[in-house]
């Protein structure tokens, strides 16, 4: 029987946990030794916390990141918060010691911000509206970060300083190949069972979000695939499906034209040389120096990103079906904030 692994949490539950403790000890006068949190689909849980303490000017706060089963470089890693108050009712967030700053356009943060992603500000805006309504100034540490994040692509993506704070779900799955793949195919074999002939794969979170804004979806019909495209796309040519559509972030699926078919990003090559490529095959000048095909895009007017979008799209596509020849295969991309970026294929089936 294969074991279970057993799931993490992101730096970003962290971070709102002891920004959440912060505030009870700045407000309430607790030193809370766990808190609960709400992460993003509705669920709370209890966290525990490695330290309180008041500061000079507000309180502090860490908890020790516990990635699971799951190979996390900041496993371990202790995440620490400061909070101050601050004049009128907004949260400002600032980096301290180990957590980056975004000095590239094309992340989900602007240049000059702290790299502390929107999931992880929003949970932390959660945790602390909690508690209190006042003004704060939140500065997330991670001691020894700078070290670490060496280890990672935040160099290569013009984020310096340390690491960055990170979660959609604010959950770690751990990752196993073997028990990824059984989950993966348990997805499909639901959607067999529920006379789906027509699955959407995604990636993750963001590509599932985006079928929702865009495409008619069926229970059981959006199955999140991880980086397992290969694996994935074998296992629907060999059922009973009549087609199959792509939705996801380019910088992820562009891979698949470049015939990477495994997407992680320690074990595949940047997607912006296949998406450069592209657009000079189509005389689109794209900016000289940016590190993330997002930012590529963003650069763009919307008719030439559309442009650049559908050719992207077009050459996914042709590489799905040119490696696995049945079902007709659909491909739509989307960027960060789940809008459609191109799209190619005959999708009827999901409007």
């Amino acid at each position: 029987m294969m074991a279970v692994l057993r799931t993490g949490y992101t730096t970003g539950t962290c971070a709102a946990a002891a920004a959440k403790a912060s505030a009870l000890c700045l407000f309430e006068n607790r030193v809370a030794s766990w808190v609960e949190i709400g992460f993003p689909d509705g669920v709370r849980e209890a966290i525990p916390v490695a330290s309180v303490c008041s500061t000079a000017s507000g309180a502090q706060a860490s908890v020790r990141k516990d990635a699971g089963d799951d190979p996390d470089v900041t496993d371990g890693a202790l995440v620490v918060v400061c909070i101050e108050p601050v004049a009128g009712g907004d949260i400002a967030f600032a980096s301290g010691e180990g957590v980056g700053r975004v000095t590239l356009p094309g992340l989900q943060v602007p240049p000059g911000e702290p790299a502390i992603n929107p999931g992880p500000r929003r949970m932390i805006v959660q945790a602390l509206r909690e508690v209190t309504a006042s003004g704060i100034r939140v500065t997330v540490s991670i001691p020894g970060g700078e070290a670490l994040a060496a280890k990672t692509f935040n160099p290569r993506l013009g984020i310096e300083g340390g690491l960055s704070v990170l979660g959609t779900s604010g959950r770690v799955r751990p990752f196993s190949a073997p028990a990824l793949r059984e989950s993966l195919c348990c997805g499909l074999d639901v959607a067999a069972a529920l006379g789906i002939r027509a699955p959407i794969l995604v990636p993750g979170h963001i590509g599932e979000n985006a079928v929702k804004q865009h495409y008619r979806v069926q229970p059981g019909q959006v199955i999140p695939v991880s980086n397992e495209w290969n694996f994935m796309l074998e296992q629907v040519a060999a059922g009973a499906f009549s087609k199959v559509l792509l939705v996801g972030h380019p910088g992820k699926l562009a891979k698949l034209a470049n015939d990477e078919w495994d997407t992680h990003s320690s074990r595949s090559g940047s997607a912006v040389p296949v998406v450069r490529g592209l657009a000079g095959l189509l005389r689109i000048a794209l900016p000289a120096e940016c590190p993330t095909v997002e930012g590529l895009f963003e650069a763009l007017s919307p008719e030439t990103r559309k442009q650049l979008g559908d050719a992207t799209a077009k050459a996914v596509r042709a590489a799905v079906q040119s490696r696995f020849h049945k079902p007709p295969a659909a491909v739509a991309l989307i960027n960060m904030r789940g809008d459609l970026l191109g799209t190619d294929g005959e999708l009827s089936s999901w409007l």
